[in-house]
């Protein structure tokens, strides 16, 4: 090996590098974009749905007794929370069926690299929630015996 070309391997070495991760590099933090993103808007989204299943239709449940989800305010909260939770968010639908809602949510994420053949992910989150009844008396577990109350 002559004096001239023990650079070249050191070279060729840097290149390949080179040309090997940053594209590893570009996925990693693509990917990374695109994973966070839909984990919050799962979370907001099943935030947004538990919130919206404690709407309780009283006078519904005054008249007949039955537990049954006032429908606009079930989509009022869904709709605040989303926007609190995940602001970049779009509420899709939320559907009522009785004590059932299910909150659907998508956004957009502009992913930082030019790795994917989009630079947009489209991101889709639903998630479902029902009211529950509660408590009919107070807990045995208060300090007060339960006849000062």
């Amino acid at each position: 090996m002559t004096r001239s070309q023990r650079g070249q391997v050191m070279a060729f070495i840097a290149v390949a590098l080179a040309m090997v991760l940053m594209p590893v590099a570009a996925y990693a933090v693509d990917s990374a974009t695109v994973s966070a993103a839909a984990a919050t808007l799962q979370e907001a989204t099943a935030l947004a749905a538990m919130e919206a299943a404690e709407q309780l239709n009283a006078s519904e449940f005054r008249s007949t007794g039955r537990l049954t989800l006032d429908v606009n305010a079930a989509r009022e909260i869904a709709r605040a929370v989303l926007g609190a939770e995940a602001p970049a968010a779009s509420l899709s639908s939320v559907a009522v069926q009785g004590a059932d809602v299910t909150v659907s949510a998508a956004e957009l994420v502009h992913l930082p690299f030019d790795f994917f053949p989009t630079r947009v992910a489209r991101l889709d989150a639903t998630a479902s929630a029902r009211l529950q009844p509660g408590f009919d008396n107070p807990s045995s577990f208060l300090p007060l015996p339960t006849s000062t109350f």
